[in-house]
């Protein structure tokens, strides 16, 4: 990632592969997973997002139910993760809130990560300046019934409560790029959304460090 390549090039690069095979291989898994009856597994574009229930950072139950009407939008997370860790120095999640939090839209952070707990990811929230929930789902259900592959892996249902989006948030993977050179897939999908438009970009491939599920 950027710092780690000032300091340490090689470092970085060795770090930035090791995360990429990560990935690759939690796709891999994902992408070859289907239902008995030969369907794609986990959550699909145009089909209604599978429903879950989990405690957030401060141990308060949160349903998708509880955002029916609204478009939300939902990014899997591990604290640990350098991709995670960047988005979150640059404030990506929270430039989205500040845009479209008067537009009906909520968002929601998923903590899979087979060691995932509610005082780790509340102590990370207050460090962070965090004002959306971090769902605890240790067990990692909540990522199976949606095949999430990486931290981040993006998610937009909506008002609906229909998957429109999923995949990456933006087209730079190595969170490098100017920010007037990137292209934020969740921002342009929320904007068709509001305006009443089919998403033009519905789906693409989510980078990041791999989910570990226990």
């Amino acid at each position: 990632m950027r710092s780690f390549r000032k300091i340490v090039p090689l470092l970085a690069l060795t770090v930035a592969a090791a995360a990429l095979q990560i990935a690759v291989g939690a796709s891999a898994r994902a992408e070859g997973e289907k239902k008995a009856d030969g369907s794609p597994d986990g959550a699909q574009v145009g089909q209604p997002a599978p429903d879950f229930a989990l405690k957030d950072q401060d141990g308060k139950d949160v349903k998708l139910a509880d955002y029916k009407g609204k478009v939300v939008v939902i990014h899997w997370f591990n604290a640990d993760c350098p991709f995670i860790q960047d988005h979150y120095k640059q404030k990506t999640f929270a430039k989205l809130g500040e845009k479209y939090a008067d537009k009906g839209v909520v968002q929601v952070a998923i903590d899979s990560t087979e060691d995932a707990n509610a005082a780790a990811d509340k102590k990370f929230a207050e460090s962070n300046a965090v004002k959306y929930p971090i769902l605890v789902d240790a067990g990692g259900k909540v990522a199976k019934a949606y095949q999430a592959r990486t931290t981040p892996h993006m998610f937009v249902i909506d008002k609906d409560g229909k998957v429109a989006y999923k995949g990456a948030i933006d087209n730079d993977p190595d969170t490098e790029k100017p920010e007037k050179d990137r292209v934020n897939y969740v921002a342009k999908a929320l904007d068709e959304i509001l305006a009443g438009k089919p998403v033009s970009t519905p789906e693409t491939k989510s980078y990041g460090c791999g989910v570990h599920y226990k």
